[in-house]
């Protein structure tokens, strides 16, 4: 989350992914202390993330960070899905390399990576090629550049191996062999990357990947239990309840825009209603008509200020679906996220407006029934807020759905 610290981000992950019955406050600290070590994230280990309002850390820390992030349970095996994307070359090398340590740490690392470099290409141990859905190549990446001179295409002297892949992929390389040499029944209709992935089947590269993948699976049967049962979560419910709802009240505390804005609206609004039915009479039918009008401008307020509800999960939608997939938290739990929104941005604001637009409008002490009466409204018009915000990914969706309940 872009409003905590590097540091905070690791807490709240080793918070929820180690058992607090094994694991003291301690070891978790030094968990989080050796990642940061390992990972060099000394510099910034205090400094926020960042968000679109608050300049955090660059984008290499940041990838960093994320890695960090899964290395607290020590996996054996992690995926990552191009690491290397959007940061500049060096920042990519030290990415690149930081997961070769790890490689070499008895982990095994598999990603997707566009175009790298040649100081990048050298640390793969294991390459694997693909092109419009075919396997085009699948082996050591040391043996790759052989396997396609076999095929007739011929890597120019100081052209990066990646580059040269590329250009083999998408059929902008020549093969100096004849296309009769390849043993396929549609040649006149078949592409480059259909005769680079027939060829690949038909190599001894490939028919060495399948025995070896016979082999393991031939090893792993009946040794797999569990399949299709949901993995228990390592922490309670309420231990996740007070771990998120924690991390929620941190960040509305260092993001108080929203709740400013909203206080700011609604007293704006109170003095507004309350001037323009300021001590409305008892005398009928004046009074019966003022009122009427008084009530319609409640409503209205009541309901349309909480627009600002309908990007509550929207925002924080890949947020949370990658979070919930890595078992951090349960589902049910991230919505106690609805009551650190309630309070500063419902609750209160509510509060001040029913005091001062009923004691403008009329002097009566029965402002406890007002107030509760003007939090339900609002409190329904929130609801369909949430629910809409729940339901759709796209902000401008939700502004079209949203209007026609309100």
């Amino acid at each position: 989350m872009g409003t905590l610290s590097v540091r905070e981000n690791l807490l709240f992950s080793v918070n929820l992914r180690l058992d607090p019955r094994h694991y003291s406050t301690a070891d978790k600290q030094q968990r989080v202390d050796s990642i940061i070590d390992d990972l060099g994230l000394q510099d910034c280990a205090h400094t926020k993330i960042g968000t679109e309002f608050l300049r955090g850390v660059s984008g290499g820390e940041r990838k960093r960070c994320s890695i960090g992030m899964e290395l607290i349970t020590s996996p054996r095996l992690l995926f990552l899905d191009e690491p290397t994307t959007g940061l500049d070359s060096n920042t990519a090398n030290h990415i690149i390399n930081l997961l070769h340590r790890l490689s070499r740490s008895g982990k095994t690392i598999v990603f997707s990576i566009h175009q790298p470099r040649y100081s990048i290409f050298s640390r793969f141990d294991h390459l694997t090629l693909m092109h419009r859905g075919e396997l085009v190549y699948a082996g050591a990446a040391g043996k790759a550049l052989s396997y396609f001179t076999d095929l007739g295409y011929h890597c120019e002297p100081f052209n990066n191996p990646s580059d040269f892949f590329l250009d083999v992929t998408n059929g902008e390389a020549q093969s100096t062999l004849d296309i009769t040499s390849f043993n396929y029944d549609d040649k006149e209709n078949c592409d480059n990357s259909n005769l680079l992935a027939v060829s690949y089947r038909q190599s001894t590269q490939y028919q060495r990947v399948v025995e070896e993948l016979d082999h393991l699976t031939q090893g792993l049967e009946g040794g797999v239990g569990g399949q299709g049962q949901k993995a228990d979560y390592v922490t309670s419910f309420w231990y996740q309840m007070r771990i998120v709802g924690g991390r929620m009240v941190v960040n509305s505390l260092r993001n108080p825009q929203t709740s400013y804005a909203q206080l700011a609206l609604n007293i704006f609004f109170a003095l507004l209603v309350g001037l323009i039915y300021y001590q409305i009479p008892l005398t009928l039918p004046e009074a019966l008509q003022n009122r009427m009008g008084a009530f319609f401008f409640l409503i209205i307020n009541m309901v349309f200020g909480n627009l600002s509800a309908v990007e509550l999960f929207i925002n924080e939608r890949a947020l949370f679906i990658h979070e919930n997939s890595s078992g951090y938290y349960r589902t049910s739990v991230y919505f106690c996220k609805i009551f650190a929104d309630l309070i500063p941005n419902r609750i209160v604001p509510i509060l001040i407006f029913s005091a001062i637009a009923y004691y403008m409008m009329a002097s009566l002490h029965i402002v406890p029934a007002f107030t509760l009466t003007m939090s339900l409204v609002s409190l329904a018009g929130v609801s369909l807020a949430f629910l809409v915000s729940a339901s759709v990914s796209s902000f401008a969706m939700a502004n079209v759905l949203i209007a026609l309940p309100f």
